[in-house]
């Protein structure tokens, strides 16, 4: 690897590795990587970001063993092969990636999951971002309804100015795996705050009813566990537009966990919960309490369900009397309910009640 003439950060973060273990190999050392351990017991809260990020407990790949070995012999292929996309303008899937090592020879990943967790690797060694390496998802792009203008570049280099509610359909403005400011602009939101919502029906519900113009707010449909890029469109609305964010999500341990990592940051990406987490987002799922409070139709708890549960109680970004309260709650109650449980009051309940109450709690309504 030559290091080209006025090579971006992102290249020089590459050659940095690379030099590394070149050097290490070069003095008659067994090289190897130190990494940050991505487990929740190297979870730290961070003050000034006010995220949880990874602590200082680290793991070594070395080359003294053949499974790590084959490791860095795969990281030099992949530092080449992102050097060269960053060179030539282009981009690839995580799953290309995946396929093209089957020219590696030796250094073939044996799965997608291999090639995936060196990317993050490269993302924590580095504290950059996998977009700054030119590798995106195969996730399909969230959506967004509500009175917001963005301005964002076409394939033709153009700047194209639309706006969430007026220019688009009902299925709305899809959100594009990068959404840093140079590809989408913030310019404008006439909106009191920011609605996430987990599922698909109940996006639709609330776009059908006309939710976003009665409440004047956004509806950003998550679908499920959100993506980095809509995570990141949440924390930028609301940094940069000043719009609170509130989460509307099923009432079962999985969907308390999409809350987590809205706004607390999810551990797998712990080391970029600064670009991707939104400390200050509400919680106005359904809970234990709603439950009972609203007399829902429920399911019985799983021994999945159970297990998930009482691993929240000991993570630290549940460690609040709120969520020790409702965890609990739940435990006791051993029921779990979906959002669709409010249409057994009809399809204008969630609303013209539910949604009233709960956003009123905190003041957006």
């Amino acid at each position: 690897m030559t290091e080209p003439e006025g090579a971006n950060k992102a290249v020089q973060q590459l050659y940095a590795i690379a030099e590394e273990i070149y050097d290490e190999l070069k003095g008659g050392q067994i090289p190897k990587m130190k990494i940050p351990l991505r487990t929740k017991a190297n979870i730290r809260f961070d003050p000034k970001h006010s995220v949880w990020k990874y602590g200082k407990l680290t793991g070594v790949r070395s080359a003294k063993k053949m499974k790590g070995a084959l490791m860095l012999l795969r990281t030099m292929y992949v530092l080449d092969f992102i050097r060269d996309m960053i060179n030539q303008s282009k981009s690839s899937t995580l799953r290309e990636m995946y396929y093209i090592s089957e020219g590696w020879d030796l250094a073939k990943f044996h799965s997608q999951d291999e090639s995936n967790l060196l990317a993050e690797d490269l993302e924590v060694v580095t504290a950059l971002m996998r977009e700054d390496f030119k590798l995106r998802p195969e996730e399909s792009g969230a959506s967004v309804i509500g009175n917001l203008t963005i301005e964002e570049i076409t394939r033709n280099g153009e700047r194209r100015r639309i706006n969430c509610r007026d220019d688009v359909g009902d299925a709305g403005y899809t959100i594009p795996y990068n959404v840093e400011k140079e590809k989408v602009k913030l310019r404008s939101a006439d909106a009191k705050f920011v609605l996430a919502i987990e599922t698909g029906g109940m996006f639709d519900r609330l776009v059908e009813n006309g939710f976003d113009e009665d409440a004047k707010c956004i509806l950003v449909h998550l679908k499920g566990q959100p993506s980095r890029s809509t995570r990141r469109l949440l924390k930028r609305l609301n940094e940069e537009l000043k719009l609170q964010v509130a989460t509307y999500t099923d009432g079962d341990p999985w969907s308390f966990r999409i809350h987590a990592s809205v706004a607390y940051g999810a551990i797998k990406t712990a080391h970029i919960s600064e670009f991707l987490a939104t400390p200050t987002a509400e919680f106005v799922g359904v809970t234990a309490s709603d439950i009972m409070n609203y007399q829902l139709p429920t399911d019985v708890l799983t021994p999945r369900d159970i297990g998930a549960l009482n691993a929240e109680l000991s993570d630290p970004r549940f460690a609040t009397e709120f969520w020790r309260t409702e965890i609990n709650a739940m435990l006791q109650l051993n029921k779990k309910a979906e959002q669709q449980a409010l249409a057994k009051y009809g399809l204008d309940y969630v609303t013209d009640t539910y949604l009233p109450e709960k956003l009123g709690e905190i003041g957006l309504m």
